[in-house]
């Protein structure tokens, strides 16, 4: 089926969406785990180090769920309509655990019961990014039903006897805790947090194969509950064969030699720029190949897209934010995730 550009560029910006707030989340959901983790082991800082990145980024982290769903309804208000009849329980789910999740952090500062704070934190952000990806497998066909009254309803039994949405859920998992070690041990570097350093570059060389591991689990699983995505993504595979080779770049960039610590290795900074190519690439592969469906087989990207009209007003609205919010998001990065005296938190 042919795709227009007017719609092929609108699920390039839901896309877009979906990517930065996938990489944001996992990095924002796995320190608050690591910050649950090392919380009563006084002799290391790597609960201080995961504290220190997670207060200011995750109210903007929030800012691209909302991105998402604007977009979605926005360019595709047919699809839209379908995922949000078929997934109103495990959205509502996913909805009432951020917003516990994020009145916890709001009063962790303040709050006499700290402990309690990073527990529900910790245990949510780990919960989180399991249910939320389940939305990707749902789209492959097979677990959404449609009655003789037009009505479209998930069958959670297919779901929860799916190899590949187990698949998915691991995944979820381990990217969590692989990006945001990945991510602290780079922010602990900057700190010169050298036992800091030392948990989550181990962590990361830990999480970072298994996760590798339960992507190959997913093409495995995908090869026989959903073919004809498998079929797309090895069709144009060079994209995932580049998505291993960064894999292997970020994992030798973590055993060169560290000058700021003398006797350790890594570069951490070399790593997470080619973990996130690799995210990248991963992701390009995979949605390229799920096109043109949005959920399979039903919905296509032309079947739910909005008017010409309305995409070309919604297109520059979105162009207008965009110019508004871009010196505000790197005026943030500035500020809080390349300012020494933060990061060290010098007086």
């Amino acid at each position: 089926m042919d795709i227009t550009m007017d719609a092929l560029i609108a699920i390039s910006i839901v896309w877009g969406f979906v990517f930065i707030y996938a990489v944001m989340a996992t990095m924002d959901f796995g320190a608050g785990f690591w910050s649950m983790i090392y919380l009563n082991r006084e002799q290391t800082k790597a609960t201080n180090i995961a504290n220190r990145y997670l207060s200011p980024t995750w109210e903007v982290t929030n800012v691209f769920i909302v991105a998402i769903v604007v977009a979605l309804f926005s360019f595709f208000p047919g699809a839209t309509f379908v995922l949000g009849t078929v997934l109103l329980i495990p959205g509502s789910i996913i909805l009432l655990l951020l917003a516990i999740r994020s009145g916890f952090l709001v009063f962790s500062n303040t709050a006499k019961e700290r402990k309690i704070m990073r527990y529900i934190s910790g245990i949510s952000g780990f919960i989180i990014p399991a249910v939320l990806i389940l939305v990707l497998p749902v789209t492959h066909g097979g677990f959404i039903e449609k009655t003789t009254g037009g009505v479209y309803h998930l069958n959670l039994a297919n779901v929860f006897t799916s190899l590949n949405a187990y698949a998915f859920i691991g995944f979820a998992i381990l990217s969590t805790l692989f990006l945001s070690s990945l991510l602290l041990a780079d922010f602990s570097n900057v700190a010169e947090e050298e036992h800091a350093y030392r948990i989550y570059r181990r962590s990361s060389l830990l999480t970072g194969p298994l996760s590798l591991l339960f992507a190959f689990f997913i093409m495995l699983t995908l090869r026989s509950e959903a073919s004809w995505l498998y079929t797309g993504m090895m069709k144009d595979k060079t994209w995932l064969i580049l998505s291993v080779i960064t894999f292997i770049i970020a994992g030798v960039a973590l055993f060169l030699p560290n000058k700021r610590f003398g006797r350790n290795l890594g570069k951490p900074r070399i790593a997470m720029i080619a973990i996130a190519l690799q995210y990248f690439l991963a992701s390009y592969a995979y949605g390229r190949a799920h096109l043109p469906y949005m959920i399979y087989p039903d919905i296509t990207v032309m079947s739910g897209f909005t008017e010409p009209a309305t995409f070309r007003a919604l297109f520059m609205t979105y162009i207008v934010a965009f110019i508004i919010l871009f010196p505000g998001f790197y005026f943030f990065w500035k500020l809080f995730m390349k300012d020494r005296r933060y990061i060290r938190q010098e007086e």
